[in-house]
């Protein structure tokens, strides 16, 4: 879920006091103006041809992109940023975000599409599409909550900081790099608590709920904690490399035991404090947003970005009702198979409690099944794929400060394989680890073939403009990943009915989303009645369930795109199968929707019928 624009170095010169980016001063100059390309940047490229004007502009604001949002760039791999810190939440950050989107769609308007081969005609489209969304939601003002319980720079940099995450600690760069990012992290909570208090004033708060998770999150010991051995942002000091100079280790140690002390210590423990003391008191009772003002509104932005449509709230809770109503009925087929007489209900209490279901007895037993999982599904991937990533994978254990309320997900890799895609999974207690949670549905969404294989794919394909290998569309990008969970039974899973229940939860859980989001968020549900929802039709705890109406709660309509996705890919595919017939091809219909990254829903559909009318 994203947002972009330029900036490249900042000094005290530099109006370091609009904290836009925040990062030591030692050495730095400030840029030279304000939609320059960067001075590492390629030359100009001669501009003879609408071609190569639009390959000029792509790559104009791929490379101020990434300068103003360093922690994308340091996902991707390029590391050229990587001292750097956005504080995207301030006013001059998002001043300069707006006029990078104005100013490239203005440059986009001076090519022309119709002389324009195909590739790079959908690729400006994709991107004037990109930055008339992101506009759009501008004016929302979103800034005044900074963060979530679900969502935030407090989460993301605790776990940069432990070493596990994208910013990388193999070079003595590598941890000053990160030294300076500690020192900015102290600005980001500082405008943070600036921006809630603007919320506070205009009524635009989170719910109470979601604010009582927030301050745990900040103050846990394994952040605030002055045990320094146990302190997820020592990590990286405990597992410094062998190989450094003994001076570069001593400095280095003291460095970041001053900086974690004497700024990144007392950063969580202000933000900390202050939700707890001062915004928690004025949160509100309500749970969704057309209960702040403007909220209304707002959803119905949140609505068409996420699922790249213009189904409206009600629309999509009607289809909601109509998938959990026929993910019921295989559910009672299902039940009947494994022998079950009771209620759906009961069933499901069934599933999540009887201890015949709980098989494992370490994390280390979890992460072999996934494994087997993996194995089992590799000899089919080529009869369905014609493209496979170059880009390594691993399956982790989640780490332990972000066990207890973490889901399960995928972190990409990069395209030049330095770090392999990772799924994680959390397993704060193993022998309560549900084989019947949807194991093989999950690891076909977050890892093979979902996440890993389109994201990978997309970062790999050297024949897209920079901008597109990185963008990210939930309606095509967890939508794929929904989708790639019905492959299920075609890749030879699914066989043991303890799985497949699991397969039809997970479906269930997205179809579900459909009617709690916009039940919150526009019908003007309540928090429990979601929760009642949820448990009354999904085999989920009620510990399970409530993080996840919390999580659609903190932001609103991302839940919508995974369902929204995953129908119009399979609506796509029955189409085209029964167009073509024996033309159709399952590895080439695959290909078609990754070979060109992420993209809208309507230019998706638009494109793929092209190609299958081609076939005909």
């Amino acid at each position: 879920m994203k947002t972009k624009d330029l900036f490249s170095r900042i000094t005290a010169a530099c109006s370091v006091a609009s904290f836009t980016l925040v990062a030591a001063t030692s050495g730095m100059n400030c840029p030279e103006a304000f939609g320059q390309p960067p001075s590492n940047s390629s030359p100009t490229a001669e501009l003879s041809t609408p071609a190569k004007l639009a390959d000029k502009y792509f790559d104009d604001y791929y490379q101020q992109y990434l300068i103003l949002f360093p922690l994308e760039a340091t996902a991707i791999g390029d590391n050229r940023y990587n001292n750097l810190l956005p504080a995207r939440i301030s006013e001059d950050f998002i001043a300069r975000e707006k006029s990078l989107y104005q100013k490239t769609l203005s440059n986009l308007d001076l090519v022309d599409s119709a002389k324009l081969d195909e590739s790079r005609a959908l690729a400006k489209e994709i991107l004037v599409y990109e930055l008339k969304i992101r506009l759009d939601g501008l004016k929302y003002r979103g800034e005044r909550i900074p963060a979530s319980q679900f969502d935030g720079l407090h989460l993301s940099f605790a776990q940069m900081g432990s070493g596990t995450g994208s910013h990388p600690f193999k070079s003595v760069k590598d941890y000053d790099d990160w030294l300076q990012r500690m020192e900015a992290f102290s600005v980001w909570t500082r405008i943070a608590q600036e921006q809630y208090r603007k919320g506070m004033a205009e009524g635009y708060v989170l719910p109470r709920a979601l604010v009582q998770k927030m301050a745990p999150q900040l103050l846990d010991e394994s952040i605030v904690g002055t045990d320094l051995d146990k302190n997820v942002f020592y990590q990286p000091i405990l597992n410094m490399p062998s190989s450094f100079p003994a001076a570069d280790k001593d400095r280095l140690t003291k460095a970041f035991r001053d900086a974690i002390q004497q700024s990144v210590i007392p950063a969580y423990r202000s933000l900390g404090t202050f939700l707890k003391d001062e915004y928690l008191p004025v949160s509100r009772e309500s749970s969704g947003i057309s209960a702040i003002p403007g909220g209304k509104e707002e959803y119905l932005h949140w609505t068409r970005y996420w699922t790249t449509t213009n189904l409206t709230p009600d629309e999509i809770f009607e289809i909601g009702q109509s998938e959990v109503a026929r993910i019921r009925a295989e559910m009672e087929l299902v039940k009947k198979q494994m022998g079950y007489q009771g209620e759906l209900a009961d069933f499901f209490v069934f599933l999540r409690d009887d201890p015949q279901f709980l098989i494992f007895k370490s994390p280390t037993e979890v992460i072999d099944a996934f494994a087997a999982i993996r194995g089992k599904i590799e000899p089919k991937l080529d009869s369905m794929f014609k493209n496979r990533p170059k880009t390594p994978f691993e399956i982790r254990r989640t780490e332990a400060f972000r066990e207890n309320t973490a889901s399960a997900e995928y972190m990409p890799g990069t395209a030049d394989g330095t770090r392999a895609g990772i799924f994680y999974t959390p397993i704060p207690d193993a022998t309560k680890f549900n084989v019947t949670s949807g194991m093989e549905s999950l690891f076909l969404h977050e890892a093979i073939p979902g996440h890993h294989y389109q994201i990978s794919l997309q970062q790999e394909n050297e024949k897209l403009p920079q901008f597109a290998r990185i963008l990210w569309y939930g309606a095509y990008g967890e939508g794929w990943a929904l989708y790639c969970e019905s492959l299920g039974k075609e890749l030879g899973l699914y066989t043991d009915p303890r799985q497949y229940i699991g397969a039809l939860n997970d479906e269930m859980h997205r179809a579900i989303r459909l009617v709690v989001d916009p039940g919150l968020h526009w019908r003007g549900w309540t928090r429990e009645q979601a929760i009642e929802y949820m448990m009354q039709n999904e085999s989920m705890s009620l510990q399970g369930a409530t993080a996840e109406i919390e999580r659609y709660m903190a932001v609103p309509a991302q839940a919508l795109s995974y369902k929204i996705g995953s129908l119009k890919i399979r609506e796509l595919r029955t189409r085209y199968e029964k167009l073509l017939g024996p033309k159709f091809s399952l590895a080439e219909f695959h290909d078609q929707i990754l070979k060109q990254g992420g993209m809208p829903l309507s230019i998706l559909e638009r494109r793929l019928d092209a190609w299958a009318n081609s076939q005909k």
